[in-house]
């Protein structure tokens, strides 16, 4: 079995878990790390529509892509749709029909549910029979490598799993879920307690879970999966069990979420305060039904392993 992007956020879990269930993993990495009994590492430097892949997929029947130019906050390219498409479309393109030619079985794809778009109205949740609206760069490239895998599995028998997560996190998140952390641990009072929103997350123990059912279920191939942990929280009530796993209180003011977004302006982060006060909600009942899947960690479980790795690394 060969992971792209395993030393990342996703893949190293995910390559240990698969050695552990019996997998031989070949890891494609930037720079040569540690692993573990039943790993190998290749280096790859970059993934693009060159990259030689022959020696990674020598008796490869399982194909697990991460690796991607992942979302970037501050974009600062030129051309950021030609630097998202290189990697995510020309690159993912590339290392498809290499796999179809040596052989390999199934290309199991994690793309993001940005093909989707940026948000849903309150109630109305994202599912796979929705058309597509990707409203940026890194959106609009999984999506492109999305109907570009599925045109080569038409062509070439290659079976394509896609899946959409909503936000993951899991220890070592980063960003705004690290940041909300560490505002909770140093006590700081947040301006969150009048949002009413839901949100969709997933939990990485359930990603990964949902990773391996896809490796072999037979109902899987060609398919398209959107995930999450199947319960939505607003922004307040996250916060709220984000706290109580750092045993912790949650300090929210009820600042009305006009004045709330008025501030964001004003210092030009709104981008943030939509993605706080806004509700994004994942209908992951199709992977339920058809895969019979079912989350295996609950989101205080979750979210109390998160707690535990940022204490651990963080004098807060």
């Amino acid at each position: 079995m060969l992971v792209t992007g395993a030393q990342g956020f996703v893949g190293l879990p995910l390559s240990t878990a698969l050695v552990k269930l019996g997998y031989q993993v070949r890891c494609a990495v930037r720079d040569h790390f540690q692993v573990n009994e039943g790993q190998e590492t290749l280096s790859i430097v970059d993934i693009n529509g060159t990259t030689v892949w022959a020696n990674a997929l020598v008796d490869v029947a399982v194909v697990i892509h991460l690796a991607a130019r992942v979302h970037v906050m501050n974009e600062t390219a030129a051309d950021a749709l030609s630097a998202y498409r290189k990697v995510n479309v020309e690159g993912t393109l590339n290392l498809a029909k290499q796999a179809a030619l040596a052989g390999v079985k199934r290309f199991i794809f994690i793309s993001s549910i940005k093909v989707n778009g940026e948000g849903t109205a309150l109630g109305h949740p994202y599912h796979e029979q929705q058309a597509p609206s990707p409203l940026d760069a890194y959106g609009l490239s999984k999506y492109e490598a999305e109907l570009a895998l599925q045109q080569l599995a038409k062509d070439t028998g290659l079976e394509v799993v896609i899946i959409r997560p909503s936000l993951i996190y899991g220890p070592g998140v980063k960003a705004n879920f690290r940041t909300m952390m560490r505002c909770l641990a140093l006590g700081i009072p947040l301006p969150l307690g009048s949002i009413h929103n839901q949100r969709s997350l997933l939990a990485l123990d359930n990603l990964i879970d949902l990773i391996q059912v896809c490796i072999t279920h037979p109902a899987a191939a060609n398919q398209i999966f959107l995930a999450s942990d199947g319960v939505d929280l607003s922004t307040p009530e996250l916060l709220t069990a984000m706290a109580a796993a750092l045993g912790k209180p949650a300090r929210l003011i009820k600042l009305p979420e006009s004045l709330l977004m008025l501030g964001a302006k004003l210092v030009g982060k709104q981008a943030m305060a939509q993605r706080l006060c806004g509700s994004l909600q994942v209908d992951s009942s199709k992977a339920r039904e058809l895969l019979g899947w079912q989350p295996p960690v609950s989101v205080q479980e979750a979210l109390h392993k998160v707690a535990v790795a940022y204490s651990h690394r963080s004098p807060c």
